[in-house]
């Protein structure tokens, strides 16, 4: 298959690009002009320089195209409208673009479990419950899920929605976990129970591969089909994380502390502060704030299991012994 692929240059992206060559596939990556290219070079990727903001190059970027992974998002921002614009409105240029063609190729929309909403401790959200987005990030990932349904009649398209996403190439989650886990001490936002959804990268790629075949599209009578939610099937405390992370590291046992709610909001805003005072983008915002005061972000992925055929290959403790084992090699720990 020739498949476009968008966010390439991305954690996701780059692993994702590699293993669809692996397959066999041709892959054109949707790049910028001042996109990092080296990864996707050696993963033999072609080029198409485009701009999903404007729409600039998409036309072109689609021509002959069987199958299109749209990995290109906002995840840090630092006013409200960067997310909506970068998540909501892209992804409608996309979509405006592929459904002027003739012939439109299917989307595999890469949305986020930000965009379903939290759950219950213990009860795993399905797709067919109603989405309650709870910070700026999950209701743009909301808007762009939108934007593709409006084109559902169209072009044919599904949506999977990952929860916590980790795995060799990781820039964010697990290298900002490392310090903890040096001291022996991790941080937890709240004194009630905290539980978590995961997926590693190459069972996330493995996901958005099958659906590239596989799998119901949108519908316009059943709001839920054609949406996928897709994890390592279990769900996990976040002492459990913390316990699996350290002894990847061949560190000591651990100890997690407790920290009010209200510290979490006061460290999002100082980031804030702080980045605006440098022209940066914050690491922690008081929107990642909103999320963490949740209790649980789980997902079930019967699912994904039977009209996907995922079936995930890495339980988080193997996952993170590989991950960790990567940063080693690469000398990044």
């Amino acid at each position: 298959m020739h498949i476009l692929l968008t966010g390439g240059s991305g954690f996701i992206g780059q692993r994702l690009a590699h293993k669809l060559k692996e397959l066999g596939h041709q892959v054109t990556a949707l790049v910028r002009r001042t996109s990092v290219r080296k990864e996707l070079e050696r993963a033999g990727a072609r080029f198409a320089v485009g701009d999903l903001t404007t729409g600039e190059g998409l036309p072109q970027a689609l021509e002959g195209v069987d199958a299109v992974i749209h990995l290109a998002g906002v995840t840090k921002a630092r006013q409200p409208e960067e997310y909506f614009r970068g998540n909501a409105e892209g992804t409608r240029r996309l979509v405006e673009a592929m459904a002027r063609r003739e012939n439109p190729p299917r989307l595999v929309h890469v949305s986020s479990l930000a965009a379903a909403g939290p759950s219950a401790v213990g009860r795993p959200r399905r797709e067919d419950e109603s989405p309650a987005p709870v910070s700026n990030y999950g209701k743009s990932k909301l808007g762009a899920e939108e934007a593709v349904r409006e084109y559902a009649d169209r072009i044919p398209a599904l949506i999977v929605r990952p929860p916590l996403v980790y795995g060799p190439g990781d820039k964010e989650f697990i290298p900002s976990l490392f310090p903890m886990a040096r001291l022996g001490l991790y941080l937890k936002s709240g004194f009630g129970t905290k539980e978590y959804s995961a997926i590693h990268v190459d069972d996330l790629c493995d996901a958005l591969i099958s659906a590239t075949q596989k799998g119901r599209t949108l519908s316009p009578t059943d709001p839920s089909a054609g949406v996928y939610q897709v994890s390592d099937g279990a769900l996990h405390s976040w002492e459990h994380v913390c316990t699996a992370l350290s002894k990847a590291m061949g560190k000591a046992p651990l100890a997690v502390l407790p920290v009010p709610q209200v510290m979490s909001y006061a460290a999002g805003l100082a980031s804030q502060v702080q980045a605006a005072v440098r022209g940066t983008v914050p690491m922690v915002s008081l929107d990642k704030a909103r999320e963490m005061r949740e209790e649980a972000w789980t997902c079930a992925i019967e699912r994904a299991r039977s009209e996907l055929e995922f079936a995930p290959k890495f339980p988080l403790e193997q996952g993170l012994q590989q991950t960790v084992a990567w940063y080693r090699q690469e000398g990044q720990l």
